[in-house]
Formats: structure tokens, sequence, C-alpha cells
């Protein structure tokens, strides 16, 4: 393969890239130290963008990606197709076997494509039932699936528990030998031993090709690292010029023996966990255990919150209490929320909602919020993309909104389900540095979820556990470290 003199431009992203070239034989790792290029690149090298200027030759008749941008084009289609209007029962969407089968691959090749990618005990799951990880495998299923020559996979570990994300590096290295493959990710600790070049994208254009000895000695984390601490330091210092004081109950949360089950299975039961004020708190467990299910019960999301006793803010759920009682109160970052969000609303209204908790912007904002909001878009670095609809920024560029989004409010409790989804290495430093000092400095209470040991932060010391039980679901563990 060979690119020259390409160039490409859309709303919110530039790619340019003067000379590549990728031999046969070669497996390349493409790094974005602080651009959403590379994502672009993908829609190019899978053919669903044409380039505006240059030339992209030698490429093979069969390529697959796996990206969190065809994620959200699957769902969309999913949507599409909901019947729920005209059925007695929820549409969950097409089952996993359904939406790996859709190759036209054979019984026996969809039994291994199942089995592969550890997908046979949810085959007749819906897709709008999976995990944020259990989808990443969907993703990676369909595009084995393909029997492609060339695999461009953008950020593949995203959303994946460390059982999972280690299988996944034995599963490439197996496909090494067989496909070519460009990985793409903003973790240096994800570019698996077989790689064997590496693309370094800076300020949307490709800036070095690299051998790997070259990149794992190469000054730019140091130099990204400096950079973020800078940042994380203004992103405080905004949240602090704007603090108000707010009194809340104590606890923030109650839950007591709180179970959630479904007709085939139970998810877990005798839950007794408390979330006391100046306390933040970290979920953890392997994918689809049930901590999305925990936080949407806090959320009023799940409909068995209202069969439990469980009070949020003082108002205990089922007892009247508005959605928007308990959500004004609470910021949240989540996969969920951002394929939930649809609407094409602008930059700027983005983070303006955030004052009202809503999907899209409803009411008229005053003066105030829209310069505060404003001050958020310069710490961004996204003032040029004030009126850019949401839609039309790269997937990065939207979670980076959703975050801010969440934070603007500096609300009493900060859900964030895995945050740094499809965020750059600058920006992922960035977040997981201002999360650490929010918690530190109370500027709201954390209740965090991640799948990545290097993103625990030190301000965290309370943790609640899900460990599997041998057909009985999940047993759920909750502890306090002492400090």
């Amino acid at each position: 393969m060979q690119i020259q003199q390409l160039k490409h431009k859309t709303e919110s992203v530039s790619l340019v890239i003067d000379n590549w070239q990728m031999q046969a034989g070669e497996h390349w790792g493409m790094f974005s130290t602080h651009s959403h290029a590379a994502s672009l690149l993908v829609r190019v090298l899978s053919g669903e963008l044409e380039p505006q200027q240059g030339e992209v030759s030698g490429l093979p008749e069969k390529i697959a990606s796996v990206s969190l941008h065809e994620q959200q084009r699957l769902l969309d289609l999913e949507l599409e197709k909901d019947d729920t209007d005209f059925m007695d029962c929820i549409d969950y969407g097409s089952s996993v076997e359904e939406l790996v089968a859709e190759s036209d691959c054979t019984p026996d090749e969809l039994e291994a494509l199942l089995a592969t990618t550890d997908l046979l005990t949810i085959r007749k799951r819906g897709f709008r039932q999976l995990s944020t990880g259990e989808t990443r495998r969907v993703m990676l299923a369909r595009a084995l699936a393909v029997k492609p020559q060339l695999m461009i996979l953008d950020e593949p570990y995203s959303g994946l528990d460390i059982a999972h994300r280690q299988h996944l590096s034995e599963l490439l290295q197996q496909c090494a030998s067989q496909i070519q493959l460009v990985i793409i990710t903003s973790r240096e600790d994800e570019l698996p031993p077989f790689i064997t070049h590496v693309a370094l994208f800076d300020d949307q254009k490709l800036s070095q090709t690299l051998s790997r000895d070259e990149w794992l000695n190469h000054p730019v984390m140091m130099q990204m690292l400096a950079l973020s601490e800078q940042k994380s330091d203004a992103m405080l210092e905004l949240l602090q010029a704007h603090q108000s004081q707010h009194q809340y109950p104590n606890p923030l949360v109650s839950m007591n023996d709180v179970t959630v089950e479904y007709v085939d299975a139970k998810i877990f039961s005798g839950v007794n966990w408390q979330i006391e004020q100046g306390q933040h708190w970290q979920v953890r467990g392997p994918n689809g255990c049930g901590k999305s299910t925990l936080l949407g019960l806090i959320l009023g999301d799940h409909p068995q919150c209202y069969s439990n006793d469980v009070t949020v803010l003082g108002m205990k759920r089922g007892s009247g209490e508005t959605i928007w009682d308990v959500k004004r109160h609470i910021g949240v970052v989540s996969s969920a929320l951002h394929l939930q969000y649809r609407v094409n609303c602008t930059a700027l209204e983005v983070l303006v909602s955030g004052f009202y908790d809503s999907i899209g912007l409803y009411q008229q904002p005053s003066k105030k919020e829209i310069l505060y909001a404003r001050e958020w878009l310069q710490l961004l670095e996204m003032s040029e993309f004030e009126k850019v609809g949401f839609r039309n920024l790269d997937y990065g560029q939207q979670r980076l909104l959703l975050i801010g989004r969440a934070l603007i409010k500096q609300p009493a409790l900060l859900i964030l389900d895995e945050p740094y989804q499809g965020l750059d290495f600058l920006n992922r430093k960035l977040v997981f540095r201002a999360l650490n000092r929010i918690a530190s400095a109370n500027i709201s209470q954390l209740l965090y979820v991640t799948h990545h040991e290097e993103d625990s932060l030190e301000a965290i010391h309370h943790f609640v556990d899900f460990i599997a039980q041998e057909g009985e679901g999940y047993r759920v563990n909750i502890y306090t470290l002492s400090t």
C-alpha cells in the first residue's frame, strides 16, 4: 500500500499524509498524540470516504475495520429497524449471531467465530442489551468474518476487561501470521509485540514513521505528559473559579438489600451500599457483570430501581420524585450516553445542555451559561467548532465534549463509566489528571469505572468489586482501603 499527497478535511478534522508506504509483511501501529486524524484515515482506507486529494494505491481487495465510529454506525442501523412500537415486548435489536452471520459465513465458520471471540454464551442476546466490551467483541467477530487481507483496528482494547484484553492480544498474534494489521491506539502499552513500525500522528498530520525500536525510545511521551499537567491545572482553575456551595444529604446514595434479576438469570443480590459525603468510589469487574446495571439503579435508568430500596440524594426511588430532581445533581459520562446523544446540536449547545441534563438543548440558556461554556470550549481547544454539529465531530471530540458537559455544572455525583474511550493521548492524560484533582479537592464525588489499572486514581479509596459465582451471577464485594 502507498499513500501520496493525501489531504482530506471534514468540518472538524484534517488529515495530511505526504508519503507513506506499507510493505507486505509489515504490521503498523498508529499512535495519536494530540490528533483525531488517525480515526479519519480508517474511514479513508476502509473505502467509506474517498480522499479529496492525493492517491491511495495497492490496497488489498478485502479490508475490514473495527472502530468506535463503525460501532455507532451499526447502532444507527439497528435503531432504524427498531420494532418495539409494533410488538408486545422491547425490541433489543439483531442478535449477536445474526450480526456476525451477516457476512454470509457458513454455520461452522459462525460457530468458530463466536467461540474465538467468546460470544457463545450471549449469542441470542440483542445488540442493545450488550455491555461495551461485549459490543467490541461483536465488532471484532464481524470484521474477522469478512476474511480480510488487511484489518484496521481503531482502539481495539477499548471497553474490554483484563481477561478479554489478554485474549485479544493472543488472537491478534495469531491473526498476524495471516492478515496484515494496522492498530490505532492512544495507549503506549497497547501496541502488540508483532508491530514492526509506528506511524506517529500529531496535529492532524502524519509527522513521522518509525521502526518499533525507534518508537520505544521516542521523547514525545514526556512532552505530552508535561503539557497534560499544564492543561489539567487550567481545568481545575476554571472549575474553582465557578464553584458554588451546595448542601446535599448524607449519604448521597443508599442501597438496602438490592437485587437485580431477569427471567433467565440473577445479576446480583443482597447489595447494601452507601456513598457517604466526601467518598469517591471505583466499580470493578468483568464485561457483562452488572456494573452499568448498578449505575442505572442510581440514575433511574434501570426499571428495577423502583422495585428495590434505593435512595439517591435523599429521594427514595418510586416516592414520586422526578428524574430531573435527581439527575440535575449528577453528571454522567458513559458509552451508553454517547450512543444516545444522537441529536445534532452544536458543540456549544452540548456543553450548555449539561446545565439541564438534556440530550440536546431545549431551553434558552442564560448569557452566563453561554460564556462559561465558551471558556470550556477554549480549554478543550474546540472554540473553532462552536457551531459544528455534534454528529459531524470525530468520536474523540464528541467524547471530550460529553466530559465537559458532565463537569460544567459541578455535580454532587460524577458518574464516569469508561470515560476515556476515543480520546487521544494528550486528552486522556488531561482528563485523568483533572479527575484526580477534582476528587482530591472534593469539587464533585466520583463514581468511576475503568478496566485499566493505569487509570486508577490516587484519590479513590473505596471499591465495589463484582466477583463471579458459579451459576449464581455475581457477588458484590464492597470495601475501603485504609489511607
